[in-house]
């Protein structure tokens, strides 16, 4: 009988031999031996680790076969937000991207572009740590994704271990993971003959497949995968984008044939042409091309908005447009009352999703299109994503067309509605209309409110019908009795909401302001908010001057909020959540760690050492304010060159007036 030693050198050998020839088969293409000879090598690694579970290894690729099922997935906190892309749709679109990252750099230097195709799939982000992967998670929201390591090891175009001498010690790659059009035909295939519903498209078949919590059964889809980046450019030896690329095409990563550094946006252009013409051949579903700036310190000044990098966009294909017949038009009313007209569709499939409804937006648009019920329409998705009515096919119109009137009832309430002033929505101004409360509480407890564990759309429902709740502060007056006697809850799901409820109590003040659903105001504004008030009571005295001073607050939202504060029943609201325990954290160190808190920067002439934006962003990070206006609210008026008439006035005022080097001081001092 052979020594344990003999096994373990033997192990190491075949796990050796197998991920090299899995390297050549799955990534370059090329392999060595036949598929008969790479199965007798699995099975001999799979019998051995059978008989001495001790010598079973990490990075062993026995992982490709799956894992114990699991009850359910945890989250993961990505260290760095994965962001989505904005859409861009045309070169003209494209022109004025380019122009946003000059501007914002103050510079005339057109800088070079890697283009990358957009896989149809579904983002992941791998983490490895001394070259080994120890988790693997799903984009998420963003923020948070799903840990799904034991599923992600089964896709064999995703290394176990990094192939490179000496890997760092952490690296958080990113990805798409997809399946092909073959893979795809021949899951289906499999499914109809195992009697089983069929997938709709590959990626709801990638998406269905990593979510399974019995990663075997992801171990029999045909899954594969592209990286595409890393978290941080820091991380590696590397200058531009396409330095990553070649780097982690080394470290054992399947890399798309079909990206492209291109030096102009004429290139970009020219590349996005050629994808788009050869995208029917593809092995793979492709929606668009991303764009990249590829100078790595470019892509740091430029930074991120609050949910898209600056330095990237995504090129969309031109939708894909059907024909259906326009049936009726349903009115729904969302939570800030507005009242959206949504069409009722002949069904019919559009890249691979059966649409059957679309949204109209408003009444202006309606009249715009001159829609009509029983029209002939061309529909499309979106971005492939959203189905809108394009247009009528008025040449097919037989005269029994009918026109599409607007409500002059609120459709759940019965009040009437109103529509003000240089606004496009008919709106249901009652506080009390039953949908809007829904809608609000769903907002409320949802991932752009508080993100209530356990209480998404349907609970909320559930609980709104069975009347236990009718205001955003009854969520927190639950009892557990009450909960676990519902339908699908029992005692466990109760005791594990009403934790959930119990840690969201304390929340920060932007987190606070978004869930209350303001219109116009979103959690970008919620955060300015937050930077220049830091508490509930402060915000709610604001009067439209002050609101007026944030850079990044318009009129519109300005309006919103003092109408909104002051009134009666807003205000009541708020109480009440005060009084069921709701209380305010602050989301960043206090005031006394940020040097700039109480002070308000005005610039005036051009900069020259850094753009106008990163000098602002500056004095936000330190806790100050950026004026856009002279008033007696400012505290500095930094000049640049050629400052403007702003000089004067601050004089007369009495205001510190600073060159740019003693601003630099500033916030370099503090």
């Amino acid at each position: 009988m052979p020594v344990q030693s003999e096994i373990s050198e033997r192990l190491d050998l075949l796990r050796q031999e197998i991920s090299a020839h899995a390297h050549r088969y799955y990534i370059l293409d090329a392999p060595i031996i036949s598929d008969g000879e790479y199965d007798r090598l699995f099975q001999e690694l799979l019998t051995l680790e059978e008989q001495y579970p001790a010598l079973v290894t990490p990075d062993s690729p026995s992982n490709r076969v799956g894992a114990p099922p699991l009850s359910a997935f945890d989250s993961v906190a990505h260290r760095v937000p994965m962001l989505s892309l904005e859409n861009i749709f045309s070169e003209q679109n494209l022109q004025d991207f380019e122009e946003r990252l000059l501007r914002y750099l103050k510079t005339t230097d057109h800088p070079d572009y890697m283009a990358e195709p957009k896989l149809d799939g579904l983002a992941v982000e791998l983490i490895y740590e001394d070259g080994l992967l120890t988790v693997g998670s799903t984009r998420g929201d963003g923020k948070i994704g799903e840990e799904i390591t034991a599923n992600l090891k089964t896709i064999p175009t995703i290394p176990l271990r990094l192939n490179l001498p000496e890997p760092p010690v952490r690296l958080e790659v990113r990805g798409e993971v997809y399946i092909s059009l073959q893979g795809f035909r021949r899951l289906n295939e499999q499914r109809t003959k195992d009697q089983q519903p069929l997938f709709a498209n590959p990626r709801n078949a990638a998406a269905g497949s990593l979510r399974q919590l019995d990663s075997t059964i992801t171990a029999g889809r045909p899954l594969d995968f592209f990286a595409y980046g890393i978290s941080e450019a820091a991380e590696l030896p590397c200058r531009t984008q396409a330095e990553i690329l070649t780097y982690l095409g080394r470290a054992g990563f399947k890399m798309n044939p079909q990206t492209k550094n291109c030096r102009t946006l004429s290139e970009v252009a020219s590349h996005f042409n050629h994808l788009s013409a050869i995208r029917p051949t593809l092995a793979h579903e492709i929606d668009g091309m991303v764009i990249k700036v590829n100078n790595l310190d470019l892509q740091q000044r430029l930074g991120a908005k609050a949910r898209s990098p600056r330095w990237a966009v995504a090129w969309k294909f031109a939708a894909t447009q059907v024909t259906t017949r326009l049936l009726s038009v349903t009115f729904g009313i969302g939570r800030t009352g507005a009242i959206t007209p949504v069409a009722i569709l002949e069904p019919v499939e559009v890249n691979g999703v059966t649409v059957s409804r679309a949204t109209l937006h408003n009444e202006d648009e309606i009249l715009r299109k001159d829609l009509r019920i029983n029209d002939m329409v061309l529909v499309q998705r979106a971005g492939d994503v959203i189905p809108e009515v394009v247009k009528p096919i008025q040449e097919l119109r037989t005269g029994e067309e009918q026109p599409i009137t607007m409500p002059t009832t609120c459709p759940e309430c019965g009040d009437s509605l109103e529509r003000k002033e240089a606004e496009a929505a008919l709106r249901c101004l009652n506080l009390h209309c039953p949908a809007q409360k829904m809608r609000l509480l769903a907002h409320f407890a949802g991932k752009a409110g508080l993100d209530i564990e356990g209480f998404g759309i349907r609970a909320v429902e559930q609980l709104y019908q069975e009347g236990l709740i009718s205001a955003p502060h009854d969520l927190f007056l639950l009892r557990q009795e009450q909960l676990a006697v519902l339908p699908g809850w029992g005692e466990k799901s109760a005791s594990k909401a009403l934790n959930a409820l119990h840690k969201c109590k304390q929340t920060t003040l932007t987190r606070l302001i978004s869930a209350l659903g303001i219109r116009h105001i979103g959690e970008v504004t919620a955060q300015l908010l937050e930077d220049r008030f830091l508490t509930l009571d402060r915000l709610m005295a604001a009067s439209a001057d002050e609101l007026a001073e944030i850079e990044g607050i318009g009129p519109q939202a300005g309006r919103s909020l003092t109408e909104y504060f002051a009134n009666q029943g807003y205000q009541e609201m708020i109480a009440q959540l005060q009084a069921s325990g709701v209380t305010i954290r602050p989301s960043k160190p206090s005031g006394a760690l940020l040097p700039l808190v109480g002070k308000v920067f005005l610039f005036t002439g051009t900069l020259t050492s850094l753009s106008r934006s990163e000098a602002k962003a500056r004095v936000k990070e330190l806790g100050g304010q950026v004026a856009s206006g002279i008033s007696r609210k400012v505290t500095h008026l930094i000049c640049g060159e050629k400052p403007g008439s702003k000089v004067d006035q601050a004089h007369h005022l009495g205001l510190a007036i600073l060159s740019e080097d003693d601003f630099k001081m500033i916030v370099k001092n503090d």
